[in-house]
């Protein structure tokens, strides 16, 4: 299995020009790892801000994985022995060995409280890739229960014309609709998204969860991301699926700790919040976000290993509001809860 997600740039930056120009040379680094560790690995490289990561493992295809894949027959794949490799790239003026040392000491902080195997870190180098448009070649449309999410360059079969349809390129912002937590959180917006609703989505990404929002019938979307690449995401995803701009109004910013955000986000005014993080972001995020939320508003909550479920649900009920659903998909946890 190998993922790839792709780093921001700047704007207006074209990689199909002057490659000559423009190539230069990667640090590679490789971590050894476990398959069962593997997303809480890439979970704290994300919170470090490395945010592009491959994967390597032989671990088996799932019936869902081949469903999406266009191919007849299946070849043999070698048998699982159950090591990972996660590699991820710095440019060569990066600071790599500031990054390293916060690296290892993350390895460390996770190897006491779980497997994860060697640990080792292997360097090597690498010439020029582009890799705003190489992700491309691993996301297919697929679909979420009877929504078909589709990549700009895949066309929609006759078959799928009245089925609802995202159209989602993540780009240079995290969020195709493909993860556990995403899937968790889209059925979670099929349940409770009304016709009046105003959702906030923190976290935002590539916009996917707000867009869906849109399209299930919410009246309008506040998204708030760290991450200055969500912004020409959420725009370009917004065109893609004929959404009208004015309906989606996206900050920059930490919503947790800035006061100007949580002021420019508002109070008590929204229905439905959304939250695909990670557990140990929803814990002090979720008393912040009850200020926002109307009374009888909803909080979908998403990003929380079942090994962190208890953790989240503490805070929740800490924070002043009821659980009222938990929906669980592989070894990833949602927890929805209301504001009385």
């Amino acid at each position: 299995m190998l993922i790839c997600e792709s780093s921001c740039v700047k704007s207006g930056q074209d990689f199909g020009e002057n490659k000559e120009e423009k190539k230069m040379r990667w640090n590679r680094f490789r971590i050894k790892t476990r398959t069962e560790a593997e997303d809480m690995v890439i979970c704290a490289l994300a919170e470090l801000g490395i945010q592009g990561v491959e994967i390597e493992d032989k671990q088996p295809l799932t019936e869902e994985d081949k469903q999406q894949m266009f191919v007849d027959i299946m070849p043999e794949g070698p048998r699982d022995d159950g090591i990972a490799y996660l590699s991820f790239y710095l440019e060569e003026e990066e600071d790599k060995e500031e990054i390293l040392a916060k690296v290892r000491d993350e390895l460390k902080n996770l190897s006491q409280f779980m497997d994860i195997g060697d640990g080792s870190i292997e360097e090597s180098q690498t010439e020029d890739k582009d890799w705003i448009n190489n992700w491309k070649e691993y996301f297919h449309q697929f679909y979420v229960d009877d929504i078909l999410i589709t990549p700009s360059w895949e066309p929609v079969k006759e078959e799928d014309k009245d089925r609802m349809v995202l159209h989602i390129d993540p780009g240079t912002a995290f969020g195709t609709g493909m993860h556990e937590t995403t899937q968790l959180c889209i059925r979670q917006l099929k349940k409770y998204v009304k016709a009046s609703s105003r959702m906030l989505d923190v976290g935002t990404g590539s916009g996917i969860l707000g867009i869906i929002g849109l399209k299930l019938g919410a009246k309008h979307v506040v998204g708030t991301d760290l991450d200055p690449c969500a912004v020409p995401a959420v725009e370009d995803n917004l065109r893609a699926n004929g959404v009208s701009a004015d309906k989606f109004d996206m900050m920059i910013g930490n919503i947790i700790d800035d006061v100007q955000v949580q002021d420019k986000v508002g109070y008590e005014k929204y229905d439905l919040v959304t939250a695909n993080i990670l557990a140990d972001v929803l814990v002090p995020l979720t008393p912040v976000v009850v200020k926002h939320m109307k009374p009888g508003g909803i909080y979908i909550t998403s990003g929380i290993l079942d090994v962190k479920e208890e953790e989240v649900r503490q805070a929740v009920e800490r924070a002043g509001l009821k659980v009222v659903e938990v929906t669980r998909q592989g070894e990833w946890v949602s927890v929805t809860a209301r504001k009385d």
